[in-house]
């Protein structure tokens, strides 16, 4: 299968759980009645995003908001890559996506490898440390359509995490994440575009929509790039669903006429893990 349907959810987030769950919910049956086999959603979907949210709107994994995404994921028959959620896990507290099958099987989690830690003065000051603890593995899981790589947010920033990712053979990579009215507008969609030309892969991201009265301000404009760095979708800064279909042999057709592949010198660098990961 050379093509598939690619749906990203951009969901306006509030300080209710359930309500975030029931929307999500609605948004995925959206998605897959207008073609959608793999679902991405944002970033930190079901609680507002900050460190004074994490503790209290965390969950251990499988839990209420996992168990919510299994049934969204088998109602309606899609991969769904859960956005994000604070995870607790003896006593520590991660930024987790969980990854269904369309059976509702949990088939991975990713933890946040990169904690947001910046300074910008007059601008911004974030601190994922004070609260967070950071993921120590890669995370790439199979579909019958292409492997996907799976970063959350600030992991964008890091393209040795996207080279990994193309040399274990993956085709689309997706980062569900929430940059701000400051990193948003100067790098959100430069860094996709970098992480999709650099490997000559797909790349999708998804935001939670903007909420001007939230304490942290999530830019929006979910996106998906192509592997010629192309945008070939991208929503504004409100609640929406949007689509690519994802061409394999374009993909194909792309590597074959500019072969970066064959033609990096690993006789003079190299990019490796440290140990081995989930793929």
């Amino acid at each position: 299968m050379s093509k598939f349907r690619l749906a990203v959810v951009q969901l306006q987030v509030s300080s209710v759980k359930v309500e975030n769950l029931n929307r999500a919910r609605k948004l995925v049956q959206e998605a897959a009645g207008q073609g959608g086999k793999l679902v991405l959603l944002p970033e930190c979907f079901n609680s507002p995003y900050g460190t004074s949210f994490f503790s209290e709107y965390a969950e251990k994994i499988p839990g209420e908001s996992t168990q919510a995404l299994s049934e969204m994921a088998r109602e309606n028959k899609v991969y769904l890559v859960g956005g994000s959620i604070p995870e607790e896990d003896g006593g520590k507290l991660y930024n987790s996506c969980a990854v269904f099958d369309p059976e509702g099987n949990m088939i991975l989690k990713h933890r946040k490898i990169h904690l947001f830690d910046i300074s910008v003065p007059g601008k911004i000051h974030f601190q994922e440390s004070e609260t967070l603890s950071p993921g120590c593995s890669l995370s790439v899981f199979k579909t019958p359509f292409c492997k996907v790589g799976v970063g959350i947010c600030y992991d964008m920033r890091f393209a040795e995490l996207a080279q990994l990712y193309g040399r274990k053979g993956c085709q689309l990579l997706v980062y569900p994440g929430a940059f701000n009215m400051t990193t948003g507008p100067a790098h959100w969609e430069l860094l996709q575009r970098a992480r999709a030309v650099d490997n000559q892969v797909y790349v999708a991201t998804a935001s939670p929509a903007r909420d001007e009265t939230s304490a942290y301000v999530a830019w929006g404009h979910s996106t998906v790039v192509n592997p010629w760095g192309e945008v070939v979708s991208k929503a504004g800064p409100e609640e929406a669903v949007i689509y690519a279909d994802i061409d394999l042999q374009y993909l194909a057709d792309i590597r074959q006429q500019i072969p970066l592949t064959v033609q990096r010198r690993h006789d003079l660098y190299t990019v490796t893990t440290v140990s081995e990961d989930s793929s």
